[in-house]
């Protein structure tokens, strides 16, 4: 007898959109339902690995490198692949979801590189999910424009040799896609996005003069690179591309990640390109893995947590350290500014915090940066400019006067500063606004001059959890506890509503915004990933 042919994998509840037939084609499907079932498995695996870890470090109270890969660490002799030409100068990179508008507007910024975000930036409704890859696939077609209905202004693309160079980011490893299943299982959401994209775009790009370009995110461990990589592998074999075509950039946006950052570059080094510094979900992954590390491990307000904090400046020169010891770039941090068409006195002080952040950041050693609005990408710029000059990167500066020792990158009770009241405040207030407008189906949200993503609300409301379950005694006296964050966040929807008017209140998510936040906020078991719970709120 015959083996039974593979079972083929099923679109489930999703209403029909616009052009899906495009890029849900039966070989992408088949595609990436072989990426399902060779994967996943190992994908769960190193899911259930993270909680033992999660599990020893509430044990411990702390971590190290590992002495398993000291002969990594000690070889000095690897580096990562060379980079290709598209990606060798990386200095100021936009970043942002991947609707019509936003696709041709960060092309045309001026960065040298467009994030296209289908992770954080991003709510990931079927319709999100699908015309975002019509969009991209559009955009290296060149037949991509955009009329705004309100404004009536129209965008289109500049010439090919003026656009940004994408680098894809898909979800994180622990989320699934719920409208594609294969024999009833939901297909993990990273293999979608990763799958579609590659499988469409990957000979479409080659052609163009670039590549299949990838931003991995929440990456954990070097075992899960290595997982990447094996993707990476196959999918390459299964097109008939060479191999070392893709490249990838790691965010390096966990603690844990921050101790294996030499050997997360070793298991990708034939697709190798970088390590990013993050910072909210690098302070939130502090939260979640040494929540019950006690009082020295309790961080303050998160905006006053800035990329000078001592065990934050330990994390971001060891990553430029590491990179450029690799041959990898290291990619700089978010400016999250937007500016103000209102108040220019605004826009000034913003830009010169921009101007200094970004200005650190090339000096020390930093290759290239984040920016989220295309206003600031002229200020990171020139910040880059000045210290590279013609040069692409300054891969060769290896700050070899940098050394870290294990306990400098969890030394949060270095800072001064402590939790405040008004902290307390801003985090119920941005956790609130930002889930109401994800469970409207988006993910980059302009709040209080700032664009925010998940990475936000994951952070406001791991503080809040923190704070209330450590105890915290606030300047004015005042302790953190459930009634008072009840209170806080009553107090908060009752200021929306007379803010944007009864009519515009009872057509948002506000009070489904109120409680998930509070629920994920307050309950004694802390939540993995707010998106979770959040996922299994989000329509479409």
């Amino acid at each position: 007898m015959s083996a039974p042919a593979p079972s083929p994998l099923a679109i489930v509840d999703a209403e029909p959109l616009p052009r899906q037939e495009e890029v849900l084609t039966d070989a992408a499907l088949a595609f990436v339902a072989e990426l399902h079932r060779r994967f996943t498995p190992r994908r769960d695996e190193l899911l259930a690995r993270r909680a033992e870890r999660r599990a020893e470090i509430a044990r411990t109270s702390t971590l190290d490198f590992l002495p398993e890969t000291a002969a990594i660490r000690a070889d000095d002799s690897w580096r990562v692949a060379e980079s290709p030409a598209a990606l060798n100068d990386r200095r100021v990179e936009i970043t942002g979801p991947t609707d019509r508008k936003m696709t041709i507007n960060a092309l045309n910024s001026g960065a040298k590189i467009w994030l296209a975000d289908f992770e954080d930036a991003s709510a990931p409704t079927w319709e999100n999910v699908v015309l975002g890859q019509v969009n991209l696939a559009d955009a290296y077609t060149r037949n991509i424009d955009f009329t705004d209905p309100k404004s009536g202004k129209s965008y289109a693309l500049k010439a090919d040799a003026e656009l940004a160079t994408v680098v894809m980011r898909p979800r994180g490893w622990h989320l699934n896609e719920r409208h594609l299943q294969v024999d009833g299982e939901q297909v993990p959401g990273v293999l979608v996005d990763f799958g579609l994209y590659f499988f469409h775009n990957a000979q479409r790009l080659l052609d163009l003069g670039k590549g299949p370009y990838f931003y991995l995110p929440k990456t954990e461990s070097h075992l899960e690179a290595r997982l990447w990589n094996e993707v990476f592998v196959f999918a390459q074999d299964y097109v008939g591309i060479p191999q070392g075509t893709v490249r990838a950039t790691v965010l390096i946006e966990t603690i844990t990640a921050a101790y294996e950052m030499e050997e997360i570059l070793y298991e990708l080094r034939d697709h190798a390109s970088g390590l990013n510094a993050g910072r909210w979900d690098y302070l939130f992954s502090i939260v979640k893995n040494f929540r019950d590390g006690g009082a020295k491990f309790v961080l303050p307000d998160r905006n006053a947590v800035t990329m000078t904090a001592p065990f934050m400046r330990a994390y971001t020169e060891l990553l430029v350290r590491t990179c450029h010891k690799r041959g990898a770039h290291a990619i700089g941090g978010m400016a999250a500014f937007i500016p103000s068409r209102r108040d220019e006195e605004v826009n000034k002080v913003a830009f010169e915090k921009v101007k200094a952040d970004k200005d650190r950041e090339a000096g020390d050693g930093f290759d290239g940066s984040w920016v989220a609005h295309p206003d600031l990408v002229p200020i990171a710029l020139a910040s880059f400019d000045a210290v590279l000059g013609d040069r692409p990167n300054q891969k060769d500066r290896l700050r070899e006067d940098v050394h870290v020792e294990a306990a400098d990158l969890i030394a949060v009770d270095s800072l001064k500063a402590k939790p405040t009241y008004d902290g307390l405040v801003n985090a119920v207030q941005v956790g609130i606004r930002y889930i109401e407008a994800w469970l409207r189906g988006l993910g980059a949200v302009a709040i209080f001059n700032l664009m925010e993503d998940a990475a936000t609300a994951e952070i406001s409301r791991s503080q809040i959890w923190q704070w209330i379950n450590a105890d915290v005694e606030f300047e004015n006296g005042e302790r953190a506890t459930p009634e008072l964050a009840r209170k806080i966040a009553a107090e908060e929807l009752a200021n929306i509503r007379a803010e944007i008017g009864e009519e515009a209140f009872a057509a948002g998510h506000w009070q489904q915004a109120h409680d998930l936040l509070l629920t994920v906020a307050l309950d004694a078991d802390y939540a993995d990933f707010l998106t979770l719970p959040a996922y299994e709120q989000l329509k479409g």
